[in-house]
């Protein structure tokens, strides 16, 4: 459901305070992050690793960076990080578990839309933007978003991204096809916000070791979402200046059990139930600006 009349700011920051109650609860069922990070554990996966290349002396920009496990194993690869998140818990924690880790990295709080235009006023550039899993329903404009990034990258900067892919989105947790392949901007606002993907996960989303930490999360505050095709986020990319490089994608989800009876293989990639056709469940993307 969707209410055209709700400025998109307001939606924005109730997003903020479903992830601010969200994030304790997917961290609650982590172990010893700090120590884990610390000893040279690693919470990416082999197809960004792909994607992003030799990372080391670069300055690297990590959009909607969570909670702050991915920038700081991006940081341990050797990149300059810098992640932005809209959580005021998620910034409080990654600050926190870099300093526990003894792994160096910038932290900074803000709405990406507003972080963008303060970057592009402070002429502030990275030779590689990064973002990755669950960032896209959360972007209200996608060529302000594409445009953003466009103008935080150096000339001849790189664009990388892996994705859970929009087609999967169509699907309800039981694969019951619910939901529009794309809702072409148009807001999707829920009652109960950002729900615990991590609990049902396992040791998928939890490579420091799985504890039960919260149990029957329910979030109290909305969430709003918007749905964008593959076509759309590509098309927004090339539109903001860039080139497209590599287009990936995969008939598997890394470590979220996304949707029920979900088989777990090799590396901790999650393949729909057995008998069922293969279907995109992720994307993959590097693109680059002009030199």
């Amino acid at each position: 459901m969707q209410d055209d009349a709700v400025p998109q700011r307001t939606r924005h920051e109730a997003n903020r305070r479903a992830w601010n109650a969200a994030t304790p609860a997917h961290n609650s069922h982590k172990a010893d992050q700090a120590a884990f990070l610390r000893a040279g554990g690693s919470t990416l996966f082999p197809e960004e690793i792909t994607l992003l290349g030799d990372l080391r002396g670069k300055a690297l920009l990590h959009l909607q960076c969570n909670a702050g496990q991915d920038t700081l194993s991006l940081a341990a690869r050797g990149a300059r990080v810098v992640g932005v998140d809209i959580s005021d818990y998620a910034i409080e924690f990654a600050r926190q578990l870099a300093a526990d880790a003894d792994i160096p990295a910038t932290f900074e709080r803000a709405d990406i839309y507003d972080w963008f235009a303060e970057a592009r006023a402070a002429g502030r550039q990275f030779d590689l933007v990064f973002c990755s899993y669950g960032f896209l329903c959360w972007l209200s404009d996608l060529r302000g978003w594409a445009r953003g990034i466009a103008s935080a990258l150096k000339p001849g900067g790189r664009f990388v991204a892996v994705e859970f892919h929009p087609f999967a989105m169509v699907f309800d947790d039981d694969w019951s096809l619910t939901s529009d392949y794309s809702t072409g901007g148009r807001p999707l606002d829920w009652p109960s916000g950002v729900g615990d993907y991590v609990a049902p996960s396992g040791d998928g989303l939890t490579p420091s070791g799985w504890v039960e930490g919260v149990t029957d999360f329910q979030n109290p505050h909305p969430g709003h979402e918007w749905q964008w095709g593959l076509g759309e986020v590509v098309t927004a990319l090339i539109e903001a200046g860039l080139t497209l490089e590599t287009l990936r994608e995969y008939p598997y989800t890394n470590g979220e059990k996304s949707f029920d009876g979900m088989r777990e293989g090799a590396g901790k990639r999650m393949y729909p139930p057995e008998g069922t056709p293969s279907l995109p469940l992720m994307f993959g993307l590097a693109a680059r600006r002009g030199a």
